[in-house]
């Protein structure tokens, strides 16, 4: 079933520069912790399931709803959908929720929501997102996963980091 978007003009908003890498960056004896910078780029270039746009493009994810605690190991994302009717925010904190867990340390638990007051079903949709036995069925659906993965994963088969990891969604 081949569907229009819900959401046919989309604010386009300007990107994010790029990170500075500095030479401590390459260092592999220097242990740094995580920062919201590093985990606002892991999602920032995740496709949107219906325009050819990234979330960081459409608004849906921006550094303000990154926060993360490396002493509590815990990470947590706020995203809020184009539109307060979307019908694929599930898909979207799907996306959100699978690129962190496929990329970060097992160590980190992640935690991912809909903004307060921008979807008519945040609750229902939040409850989905943070029940582990829902995302694991959800990520068991090859459907489904094909679905998050071309959120994830670049046409050129490169994660929108630049790095190969399609046979890790599998």
């Amino acid at each position: 079933m081949n569907r229009s978007p819900e959401n046919l003009n989309p604010t386009i908003y300007e990107r994010t520069e790029e990170r500075s890498i500095v030479d401590t960056d390459y260092d592999n004896e220097k242990s740094d912790e995580f920062d919201k910078r590093e985990i606002f780029d892991l999602i920032r270039t995740i496709s949107d399931p219906e325009h050819p746009l990234t979330l960081e493009e459409l608004n849906v994810v921006d550094m303000d709803g990154v926060h993360i605690d490396n002493a509590q190991n815990t990470v947590e994302i706020h995203f809020k959908p184009t539109i307060p009717h979307c019908s694929m925010a599930t898909l979207i904190g799907l996306s959100i929720r699978a690129k962190l867990l496929y990329t970060l340390p097992p160590r980190f638990k992640v935690k991912v929501n809909i903004l307060d007051g921008t979807h008519i079903q945040e609750h229902q949709i939040n409850k989905q997102l943070n029940d582990k036995e829902r995302v694991t069925a959800a990520l068991e659906n090859s459907h489904l996963v094909s679905v998050v993965n071309r959120c994830i994963i670049n046409q050129d088969g490169m994660e929108n980091n630049g790095e190969d990891k399609e046979n890790n969604y599998r």
